[in-house]
C-alpha cells in the first residue's frame, strides 16, 4: 500500500508540473497571436495570473470547492493558508472536512497542488479573450475574485460532491469546470469591454488584425499539448495504467482529427488553410475530449475531434461577425468546444470504461444528457451572470479600459514603460485624450 501511495502521488505531481508549465503555452499563443506592441502585457498577465490565483485558491478557494458543506459550496476546512499541513495527510483522515477528495490517498498537498493549476487554467482562458485594452490591474483584480469564490463554487457543484455531482453530471477533467468558466467568463468581459479600436468598421466591415508572431503561436500550442498529457490523464490522480493510457489515446486521438477538420473547414470557408484556425483546431479537440476523456471509446474520441475542429472554426468566424472581437479566440475553443465536450458525455459515454452511467449511444437513454445540458445551463448562468457583475463593478471603480492612447501606442508602454522588442521603434502617435 505504501508503494502504491507513492506511485500515485509521483504521477499525480508529474501531471500537475505538466499542467503548470501549460502557463508557458498560454503566454506564447496569446502573445503571439497578439500585436507587437502588447506582448509584454500578454506575458505579463499570464505571469501574474498564476500568482494572483494561487494565493486565492489557498486562502478560500480549495475549502470552498472541496470542502464539506451543501450542495451549493464548502463550508468545511476553507482556510487551506491555517495549516492543514500539520494533520495526517492522507486522504481518509479528512473525511468530515474533505470527503470529496478521499477517493484517492495521496497526501493532502500533493491533491491541492493538482487542483491549483487548474484554477490557474480557468483564469488564464480570460486574459487571451480581453487582450489589448483592458487595464492590468483590472485583470488582476478580477482573476483573484474569480478564482477565489467563483471558480470554486462551480468546482464544489461537479467535483466536490455538490448538486450536480448527485445528479449524475459527469465531467473528468474539467471541460466545463475549468474550460466553460473561464469562457463564459471571458464573453462577459469581452461584451462589456467593447472591441479594439480600429477592429470593426461601418456597414459590418471587419478588420483584420493579425498576430505578430505565428512561429511563437505555434510553438505555444505544443506546450499546451503536451500538457494537456498531464491535465486530462493525471485527472486520475493515480498510478493505474490502464486508466491513464486510455485517456492518452482518447486526449490525443481528439486533438489530431480536430487539427485535420479545422483545417479542411478554414480552407473550404476562407479559402486558404489559416494557421491560427489549425492551431485553436487543435486546442478544440483537447477542450472538447477533457470532459469525456476516461468514459469514451478511442472511436467516439474520433467523432467528437472531428466536430470539434469544424464548430470551432465556425465559432471564430460568428463571432466576429456579431462584432465580439476575441483577439485569441478563447471563447470559441473554451466556451463553444468546453459545451460541445460535455454534451457529447451525454451521448458516447460508456459505462465499461469508469464505471459511469451509459449516453445516449450507448443505449443509456435520456437521462446522462439531460443531466449534462443542466449543467451547462447552471454554470452558463452562475459564471456568466456574476462574472458580469464582476467586471461591471471594476468598471464603475477603478476603470476597465486603458486610455485610446495608450491602446493605440500599445499596453506594453502604456501599462509597463517597456517593450519587447526594443530594437523596432515605436512610432508615438500624437493623440489628445
Amino acid at each position: 500500500m505504501e508503494t502504491q501511495v507513492i506511485l500515485d502521488t509521483l504521477w499525480t505531481l508529474i501531471a500537475g508540473f505538466l499542467v503548470f508549465f501549460m502557463n508557458l503555452g498560454f503566454g506564447m499563443v496569446e502573445s503571439g497571436f497578439a500585436r507587437m506592441k502588447n506582448t509584454v502585457n500578454i506575458l505579463s498577465k499570464n505571469f501574474i495570473v498564476f500568482a494572483v490565483s494561487s494565493l486565492g485558491f489557498l486562502v478560500l478557494g480549495w475549502g470552498l470547492m472541496f470542502g464539506d458543506g451543501n450542495g451549493f459550496m464548502g463550508l468545511n476546512g476553507l482556510f487551506m493558508a491555517g495549516g492543514a499541513d500539520n494533520s495526517p495527510l492522507t486522504g481518509d483522515a479528512y473525511q468530515g472536512v474533505y470527503s470529496a477528495m478521499s477517493w484517492t490517498g495521496i497526501p493532502l498537498w500533493a491533491k491541492f497542488f493538482f487542483q491549483l493549476v487548474f484554477c490557474g487554467t480557468a483564469a488564464t482562458i480570460v486574459s487571451g479573450a480581453v487582450a489589448e485594452r483592458i487595464k492590468y490591474i483590472s485583470f488582476i483584480v478580477f482573476s483573484f475574485i474569480l478564482t477565489m469564490f467563483v471558480y470554486p463554487i462551480v468546482g464544489h457543484w461537479i467535483w466536490g460532491g455538490g448538486w450536480l455531482a448527485n445528479i449524475g453530471f459527469q465531467d473528468f477533467a474539467g471541460s466545463t469546470v475549468v474550460h466553460s468558466v473561464g469562457g463564459w467568463a471571458a464573453l462577459a468581459g469581452v461584451l462589456i469591454l467593447g472591441p479594439r479600436f480600429g477592429k470593426y468598421g461601418p456597414n459590418g466591415k471587419i478588420n483584420p488584425i493579425p498576430g505578430h508572431n505565428m512561429p511563437l503561436a505555434t510553438i505555444g500550442l505544443f506546450v499546451l499539448w503536451l500538457g494537456w498529457f498531464g491535465f486530462n490523464p493525471g485527472s486520475t490522480m493515480a498510478a493505474n495504467p490502464d486508466a491513464i493510457s486510455h485517456v492518452l489515446m482518447t486526449t490525443n486521438t481528439s486533438a489530431i482529427v480536430a487539427v485535420l477538420t479545422s483545417t479542411v473547414a478554414s480552407w473550404l470557408i476562407i479559402g486558404k488553410p489559416d494557421l491560427g484556425m489549425t492551431i485553436n483546431g487543435c486546442l478544440a479537440g483537447l477542450v472538447a475530449i477533457t470532459a469525456g476523456c476516461a468514459y469514451v471509446s478511442i472511436t467516439s474520441a474520433v467523432i467528437i475531434g472531428a466536430v470539434a475542429g469544424i464548430i470551432v472554426v465556425l465559432a471564430v468566424i460568428f463571432f466576429d461577425r456579431i462584432r465580439i472581437d476575441d483577439p485569441v479566440g478563447a471563447t470559441s475553443v473554451h466556451l463553444v468546444c468546453g459545451v460541445l465536450g460535455t454534451l457529447a458525455v451525454g451521448l458516447f459515454a460508456e459505462s465499461k470504461f469508469n464505471g459511469g452511467a451509459d449516453g445516449l449511444f450507448a443505449g443509456g437513454g435520456w437521462g446522462l444528457l439531460g443531466s449534462q445540458a443542466l449543467g451547462v445551463l447552471a454554470v452558463a448562468g452562475f459564471v456568466f451572470g456574476g462574472a458580469a457583475l464582476i467586471w461591471l463593478v471594476i468598471k464603475k471603480t477603478i476603470g476597465l479600459r486603458v486610455t485610446l492612447k495608450e491602446e493605440i501606442e500599445g499596453l506594453d508602454i502604456g501599462e509597463h514603460g517597456n517593450q519587447a522588442y526594443p530594437e523596432f521603434m515605436t512610432r508615438r502617435t500624437t493623440y489628445i485624450d
